[in-house]
């Protein structure tokens, strides 16, 4: 049978969190707000830029959260690729993936232009079916909405399909959409909160987590 992963991209493929904490940290200096470390920043990502940008503003202020998003949005714009980058081992995961025929696809609630400029930089001569982020196309996950697009591109019906990502939305996203998760301990959740959502959701016998890149295709290629 042939095999699907789909990869979340935040802290599951690259580390973005210094350029989307920087963008927010623009708009609340802007506004006369606090800011946040980076290490905060990692528990506010997963649900969209909009939310973050909520969930960063003091709870007084919280009425400006489109005033924010919009100075986030105009800020991230320049300034997405300043220090993401992969992580470790990530690349040579993807290209064994890539050259053993699985299907490749990224599924992120990030704008998709923004999404698609950074897989296209940083995993260049590598062919990934689509890259599909968030805005007004698709519900944002865990709406299983993006996994579903994703199958109408393929050639084919029967796929083994697996989620690729680091936190309880990825779990749900692969819950909600019937398909097996793999969570990686690197990311911006970590490993105690990939374990309670797999534990939640019943999904501990379709999940693995992974501790290294490698072991993503060290599980899909068993």
């Amino acid at each position: 049978m042939k095999k699907l992963a789909v990869f979340d991209l935040d802290g599951t493929l690259a580390d973005t969190i210094c350029d989307l904490g920087n963008a927010v940290n623009y708009g609340l200096m802007q506004l006369g707000c606090p800011t946040h470390d980076y290490a905060l920043y990692k528990k506010m990502v997963g649900n969209g830029a909009r939310k973050l940008c909520f969930r960063a503003l003091p709870n007084d202020r919280k009425d400006m959260a489109d005033e924010l998003y919009l100075m986030f949005k105009g800020y991230y714009s320049h300034h997405y690729l300043d220090k993401t980058k992969l992580y470790d081992g990530m690349r040579e995961t993807i290209r064994r993936l890539y050259e053993n025929g699985v299907i490749l696809a990224v599924a992120t609630n990030k704008p998709e232009e923004v999404a698609r400029d950074i897989v296209a930089t940083l995993l260049s001569n590598i062919d990934f079916l689509c890259v599909l982020g968030g805005g007004d196309k698709r519900p944002l996950k865990p709406d299983p909405a993006v996994i579903f697009d994703i199958y109408g591109l393929l050639p084919d019906d029967e796929y083994e399909s697996y989620m690729i990502g680091d936190s309880n939305v990825d779990v749900m996203t692969a819950c909600n959409a019937d398909i097996g998760f793999i969570g990686c301990s690197w990311g911006f959740r970590g490993r105690d909160e990939l374990e309670a959502s797999i534990s939640e959701n019943r999904r501990e016998m379709c999940s693995s987590i992974a501790e290294k890149p490698s072991d993503i295709a060290d599980f899909i290629l068993y």
